[in-house]
């Protein structure tokens, strides 16, 4: 894909400076500009960067004015990074422009989609499976029977996506992501053994939520385990069964919440953090990277470590911690001269 200054300043309404004709195919940073790509310029910290950069094209603030010559045509915009913001979605868009149906691939006769649909080859949709419109399906990807995809969702190649999922409007899934895995609930026996339980629930996954590579989310038991509206995931992130996850919670990466544990709206969850089943972590919570955190946690609270403790008794802690070989040396001489008196 390749696109023109003249092109470039119409879709951000600014102002060029240089070669109208200037044609660039890929983004850059300034530092790493080259010819045909597109960068661009908004912290005065680079500035020295826009006399040296190979980029053909620059978008910069409405403000800049070049103290040197430059090479790279210019195009000026009143909010420099928003507008390459806005460039990088609208390349995004165009980049997943797919439509159509590649072969090899199966589709059951009893599924129905929408328009501008993308199905990449080697992959399988099932049974009763409803897909809404513009939604891109890459290869090698699984949609389970009587599943319900909204509109402009994109599923990157192999995922799977178990039987009964609800996947909303706006979603993005990356690859490798299992979607309705049985949950992790078998039954003691006398024997010594274990009966697998039933998993007959579902995944519902509400509009804008992003997922991504290799994370896990488990069906429930019963009922269904819920990722609500704007929840971001990143990779290798396992979600048990049950679980519930509020609006707009985000959880970085390889971090496991077990089952039937609810999770509130506006939530910050660092790497590496294990959330024990059966808990309620309340609204607007953080919760600091490789925390162990085996209790309820209220609203509002910032808590760290394993198990988690406030944020502030943790810091405060943590000192006394490194400071201990020295602690107990000082209690040793302390004893020492209670003996000897």
């Amino acid at each position: 894909m390749q696109f023109t200054a003249e092109q470039i300043a119409g879709i951000l309404g600014g102002e060029i400076v240089g070669n109208p004709n200037a044609a660039v195919s890929r983004l850059s940073k300034i530092e790493e500009g080259t010819e045909g790509s597109l960068t661009f310029l908004s912290n005065p910290k680079y500035n020295n960067y826009i006399y040296t950069t190979q980029a053909s094209i620059t978008i910069v603030n409405s403000t800049f004015v070049p103290e040197s010559d430059i090479t790279t045509t210019l195009i000026k915009v009143e909010d420099a990074y928003g507008a390459f913001t806005k460039i990088l979605e609208y390349y995004d868009q165009v980049k997943h422009n797919k439509c159509g149906i590649e072969q090899p691939s199966f589709i059951a006769d009893s599924a129905k989609y929408g328009d501008h649909f993308y199905l990449g080859c080697f992959s399988y949709v099932g049974n009763n499976v409803k897909i809404g419109h513009n939604v891109k399906i890459y290869p090698n990807s699984y949609i389970g029977d009587n599943s319900v995809i909204g509109d402009n969702v994109i599923i990157f190649a192999g995922t799977r996506v178990y039987s009964e999922s609800v996947i909303g409007n706006n979603c993005n899934i990356h690859s490798g992501t299992i979607i309705g895995a049985d949950g992790f609930g078998y039954a003691p026996q006398q024997d010594g053994t274990y009966k697998k339980i039933p998993q007959i629930g579902n995944v519902i996954i509400e509009d804008h939520v992003d997922i991504g590579s290799c994370t896990t989310i488990d069906r429930a038991t019963m009922g269904s385990t819920v990722i609500r509206k704007g929840v971001k995931l990143d990779n290798q992130i396992q979600i048990a069964h049950n679980v519930e996850i509020g609006e707009n919670t985000v959880i970085a990466a390889q971090t496991g919440v077990a089952g039937s544990t609810k999770i509130g709206k506006n939530c910050m969850i660092g790497g590496q953090v294990g959330i024990a089943g059966h808990l309620t972590i309340g609204n607007n919570v953080r919760i600091q990277a490789q925390s162990g955190i085996g209790r309820n946690v209220a609203d509002g609270e910032t808590i760290q470590g394993s198990p988690a403790l406030g944020y502030a008794d943790y810091n405060k802690s943590y000192v006394h911690f490194r400071n201990l070989p020295k602690i107990v040396a000082e209690l040793e001489e302390l004893k020492k001269q209670i003996n000897n008196k």
